[in-house]
């Protein structure tokens, strides 16, 4: 499926498979899930991580597959396991260089050339695969793929590579420690993952906050201790009262910004106690908010943000959904599966926050290949 710009519908079109080179793979999608990332650039408020030209590119980037062709120097995953072709794989989907300042920092997820250093995504230039909504994905040289179990079904498998790991990521860059409360703001699809990550983890209370009731409830089964509806507690003050009252006054550790509404950031800040990390993954287009500094420096409270995360998490995602893959309700995520030809359809569904759709029952829309 081919994007070209917002306001111009999703075009379904035949592209030629490209040569695959001696360290590349060329995946074949079995389940890929629209993210909200994908929506920004949809609606047109934010650019594509990479250029394309007028012919457009093929998009998105959540998802999972089986190995349809290995490059002739790939004999093994990132792990060292023998990989072959129609093994079932999950992968990151941007591409560290391993030679600048950030990857020889070990942060590669922070990686300046990450997206850009393999040219422009573009439906008229090879690899031609440069995103999920497609029948192919193309692994670029210099990837990261690890072998899936076949215990784990697509449906859970096709969001590791984004959703998942990003939760991961933050809760482990927050320094989060067995025994501590956690604050979620927004009980989507990172808020639940976030729940289920943050009680494997060994977490004391964790409080998710969302204005869907609906969305609350689900939260519960993935973990949440409590729960607060911005709906009833329609004030800041009010929601922060609250948090302060189940931490007997304290606050909480970490605080998670994972519904992308700029405005929730100053309140997650007070929500949390002196020394407490406010982690920010979900406000990925650009805003404006106001912050008091002086409660960050008299609080020693610090903001932790990101974007991506390190390619030993994915394998640490995996393990997380087989040891906990029947103690909560992942089938429940997944709310709505279109095939590839229904792509606008799916972003259409999936689009609920501005449509007359109703947004107590889309968790995440998917396209099968």
């Amino acid at each position: 499926s081919i994007f070209r710009k917002a306001g111009v519908p999703f075009e379904v079109k035949e592209l030629p498979l490209p040569d695959v080179e001696p360290d590349a793979i060329l995946i074949r999608i079995t389940m890929a899930n629209i993210c909200g990332s994908d929506l920004h650039v949809w609606r047109g408020e934010m650019q594509p991580a990479v250029a394309s030209g007028p012919e457009g590119y093929v998009a998105g980037h959540e998802g999972a597959g089986r190995v349809a062709k290995l490059g002739h120097n790939i004999k093994t995953d990132s792990l060292g396991r023998p990989l072959k072709e129609g093994d079932r794989v999950v992968f990151t989907y941007f591409f560290p260089c391993g030679r600048c300042y950030a990857c020889l920092d070990d942060r590669p997820n922070a990686c300046p050339t990450r997206y850009s250093r393999f040219g422009p995504r573009s439906a008229a230039i090879p690899p031609y695969f440069t995103g999920t909504f497609a029948q192919y994905y193309y692994l670029r040289p210099g990837h990261y793929v690890f072998k899936a179990p076949d215990e784990l079904s697509d449906e859970l498998l096709a969001p590791v590579n984004c959703a998942l790991c990003q939760v991961i990521q933050g809760l482990q860059q927050a320094g989060f420690r067995f025994g501590d409360t956690v604050v979620l703001q927004g009980a989507g699809g990172l808020g639940l993952y976030a729940a289920a990550v943050a009680k494997d983890m060994g977490a004391g209370l964790v409080i998710s906050v969302d204005r869907l009731a609906p969305r609350l409830e689900l939260a519960k089964k993935f973990g949440a201790d409590a729960v607060i509806n911005a709906a009833e507690y329609s004030k800041a003050e009010d929601r922060i009262a609250k948090v302060m009252e189940l931490t007997e006054g304290v606050g909480a550790h970490v605080a998670m910004d994972l519904v992308g509404v700029p405005a929730v950031i100053p309140e997650g800040l007070e929500m949390l106690r002196q020394g407490g990390t406010y982690v920010e993954i979900g406000s990925i287009w650009s805003a404006k908010i106001e912050v008091d500094p002086s409660k960050l420096v008299f609080g020693n409270r610090r903001i932790v943000a990101m974007s991506h995360y390190h390619p030993r998490v994915l394998p640490q995602a995996i393990s997380f959904l087989l040891r906990n893959r029947t103690r909560f309700p992942f089938d429940q995520m997944l709310s709505h599966q279109f095939p590839l030809a229904k792509v606008n359809e799916a972003f259409e569904t999936a689009e609920w926050a501005r449509t007359s759709g109703d947004p107590t029952k889309v968790i995440r829309a998917s396209l099968v290949p």
